[in-house]
C-alpha cells in the first residue's frame, strides 16, 4: 500500500473521501477532455500533450480514477499485494499515492478464465494502485482513441455495441447492388501478440507509463515471468490500448478502394465493420478480397506484430452465410436476414441445460429466480434480429428441460398432478412453469418469446462523446437505450427522466457505466414506502456518502 505523507496543496479544501466534491471534480475532468479532443481534432499534438500532463495532475482525476476501481465488479479482486480499498479512509490515501514520480507497476497476478471452446483464457489482475493508475492515464487516453478511432469500430466504446456493428454490417450487404463476398478476419492472438515496441511509439500517451505496464511481467505459481509482446487481458486501459493498434485499417481501405457512397467505392464496394478484434470485409468479388485487399489487411498487422489465421480467415458468398458475435448473417433468394447463430444457440441450451441438472433440489422459485437472467440477457441479445422463430424452438427446448426435472422429483406421480403442481395459467399462457416465494408473491418463468423482436437504431459512425456539437446527440442515445432495455423501463426509467437523467447529488449523468443506486427519501424504517415520490436514483458512490454524512434528500433537492 502506499504511504505517502505529503500533504498536497488541495488538503484545505477536503479533508476526507466523503467531503470530495464530485460535481466539479466531473466538471474540471470534462472541460480538460473537450480541450484534449479539440485538439486532436485540429492535429495540435503538442498542446494534447500538455492538456493530458496536466488532466493526470489533477486532484479531480485522481478522486474519479480512484472511484472508478473501488465501484467496479472487480473491486474485491486484489492483485499480487493482495490489497483492496475497502474503506473511505484507504481511498483517500489512495488519491494522494497516484504520482508519476517513483512509480513502478507490480507484476499482473496470472488466473485463467474458461471460454466457449473448452479452452481458457489468460488473465492479468493488476494491484488497486496500478488499476487507478491505469483508469488516471486513461481519462486522459480516451478523448485522443475516439477522435481518432475508426468510423466503423464499436468494440470497447462509449455507447456503442454489437447491435451497431450487426445493424452496420446490414447496412453494408442488404441493397440489391450490395457486394456478395466477404473476407471474415480472425487475428490469432490479438491482445497477446501487439508489439510493444509499436504501443510505446504510437499510443498518444506518456511513453514511459506505457512501457512500464507493457513490461510489468505477471506472476504465475510464485513465479516472475516477463512479459514481451501483447496488452495485459484485465487492465482497465488495455481494451483502448488494443483498439488504437487495430485503428487505421478501415482509413487505409477507403484511401486505397475509396470512401463510401463515392464514385470509386461503387467499383470495388469495400467496407469494414469491426468489434474489437473481430472484423468483417466486404468486396464485389472473391478476386477483389484474395488478391487486393487481403494482403492491405496483412501488411497493416504484421507492421503491429499480428498475423492473421489461416484457418479462421475465409472470404465467403453471403449465400452461404457467416457466423459474427453470435450472429448468422445470411442471404435467402436475394433477401439478408439475421438470426442467432446456430453454435451461439447451443451454447446457450447447454448454460440452461447446467443450471436445470445442477439444481435438481432446489425449490421451484429459486430456479426461476436463475434461470429467468440467463433467457432474459439471451433474448434480449438478439431481440433486434429475425429472432421469433429461434425463440419459439428456445420456449419448447426448455420446457421439456423442466419437464424432466419436475418428473424425476415426482416418479411416482401422474402427469396430471405434476402439471397442476408445477405449471399455471398466467394470462393468456396456460403452460407457465411458476411458483410461489415464501413471502407468498408469484415468480413466473420468462420466456423468450415474450421479447418483442425491435430493430435497433445505429449510432452515427462519427459521433464524438468529447466533442461539443455531440452533445446533444448523445443524451438523445443515452434515453434511447434506456427506453429500450429491461433496466431503464418502468420506474427507473420514469425516476431518471424526472431527475433529468442527472443524480441530484453531484449533477452527473446517471448511466449503465456509472450505475445508480434507487434511495428511498424517508427512510423504510421511518415508514417509507416504495412510491416514487419518495424514490430517486443516485449513484452509488453517491448513495453511500449520503447515508455516511447522514443527510437527507427532500423533493426541492431533486429538482433544483
Amino acid at each position: 500500500m502506499c504511504t505517502s505523507n505529503e500533504v498536497p496543496a488541495f488538503s484545505h479544501l477536503v479533508s476526507g473521501w466523503h467531503s470530495i466534491d464530485w460535481e466539479s471534480s466531473h466538471r474540471k475532468v470534462r472541460g480538460l477532455q473537450v480541450r484534449i479532443a479539440k485538439a486532436v481534432n485540429t492535429q495540435q499534438w503538442r498542446k494534447v500533450n500538455s492538456l493530458q500532463r496536466m488532466l493526470v495532475h489533477s486532484f479531480s482525476a485522481k478522486a474519479l480514477a480512484v472511484k472508478r476501481v473501488t465501484e467496479n465488479r472487480g473491486r474485491k479482486t486484489p492483485g499480487v499485494d493482495g490489497e483492496t480499498w475497502d474503506t473511505p479512509d484507504a481511498k483517500w490515501n489512495a488519491v494522494h499515492c497516484l504520482e508519476r514520480k517513483g512509480y513502478r507497476p507490480r507484476p499482473l497476478r496470472r488466473v485463467y478464465i474458461p471460454k466457449s471452446n473448452g479452452k481458457s483464457r489468460p488473465l492479468g489482475i493488476p494491484t488497486m494502485l496500478d488499476r487507478a493508475m491505469q483508469a488516471l492515464y486513461l481519462l486522459a487516453l480516451e478523448p485522443v482513441s475516439e477522435t481518432i478511432a475508426d468510423r466503423n469500430s464499436y468494440g470497447f466504446r462509449p455507447l456503442r455495441s454489437t447491435a451497431d456493428a450487426i445493424e452496420q454490417l446490414f447496412v453494408n450487404l442488404s441493397r440489391v447492388n450490395s457486394a456478395k463476398w466477404v473476407l471474415e478476419g480472425d487475428i490469432k492472438g490479438c491482445f497477446d501478440n501487439i508489439n510493444h515496441n509499436w504501443l510505446i511509439e504510437n499510443v498518444p500517451l506518456d511513453r514511459g507509463i506505457v512501457r512500464k505496464w507493457l513490461k510489468a511481467g505477471y506472476m504465475e505459481s510464485g513465479q516472475l515471468f516477463p512479459t514481451e509482446a501483447g496488452t495485459p487481458q484485465g487492465g482497465i486501459i488495455s481494451p483502448v490500448l488494443a483498439n488504437i493498434a487495430l485503428d487505421g485499417l478501415e482509413k487505409e481501405l477507403e484511401a486505397l478502394f475509396g470512401k463510401k457512397n463515392t464514385k470509386a467505392s461503387y467499383k470495388t464496394k469495400v467496407n469494414y465493420v469491426r468489434y474489437a478484434d473481430d472484423f468483417v470485409i466486404t468486396g464485389i468479388s472473391k478476386e477483389l478480397l484474395v488478391n487486393e485487399v487481403k494482403p492491405v489487411v496483412e501488411a497493416f498487422m504484421a507492421e503491429r506484430g499480428l498475423t492473421l489465421s489461416a484457418e479462421k480467415t475465409v472470404i465467403t458468398h453471403v449465400s452461404e452465410g457467416f457466423d459474427f458475435l453470435g450472429q448468422n448473417v445470411r442471404s435467402y433468394k436475394g433477401k439478408l436476414l439475421i438470426k442467432p447463430a446456430h453454435k451461439n444457440l447451443k451454447s446457450f441450451l447447454a448454460k440452461i441445460r447446467q443450471i436445470v441438472k445442477g439444481n435438481k433440489t432446489v425449490p421451484t422459485w429459486q430456479l426461476i429466480d436463475l434461470l429467468n437472467p440467463v433467457i432474459r440477457g439471451w433474448a434480449n441479445y438478439h431481440r433486434h434480429i429475425v429472432a421469433k422463430e429461434t425463440f419459439n424452438y428456445v420456449d419448447y427446448r426448455i420446457w421439456k428441460m423442466l419437464w424432466q426435472w419436475c418428473r424425476r422429483r415426482h416418479l411416482n406421480r401422474r402427469k396430471r398432478w405434476i402439471k397442476d403442481k408445477y405449471f399455471k395459467r398466467v394470462g393468456k399462457r396456460n403452460w407457465v412453469f411458476s411458483d410461489h416465494y415464501p413471502s407468498g408473491k408469484l415468480a413466473t418463468l420468462l420466456y423468450a418469446n415474450d421479447t418483442p423482436i425491435k430493430r435497433h437504431t445505429k449510432i452515427k459512425a462519427e459521433a464524438n462523446p468529447y466533442l461539443p456539437e455531440f452533445e446533444t446527440y448523445f443524451e438523445q442515445r443515452l434515453e434511447y437505450v434506456w427506453r429500450n432495455s429491461e433496466q431503464g423501463k418502468r420506474k427507473t426509467y420514469t425516476l431518471w427522466n424526472r431527475q433529468q437523467k442527472r443524480c441530484p447529488m453531484c449533477n452527473q449523468l446517471i448511466t449503465f457505466e456509472t450505475g445508480w443506486n434507487v434511495h428511498h427519501i424517508i427512510e423504510r424504517h421511518k415508514g417509507g414506502d416504495h412510491k416514487l415520490e419518495n424514490l430517486v436514483l443516485l449513484h452509488p458512490n453517491c448513495h453511500r456518502k449520503l447515508h455516511t454524512n447522514k443527510g437527507m434528500l427532500t423533493a426541492g433537492f431533486i429538482n433544483k
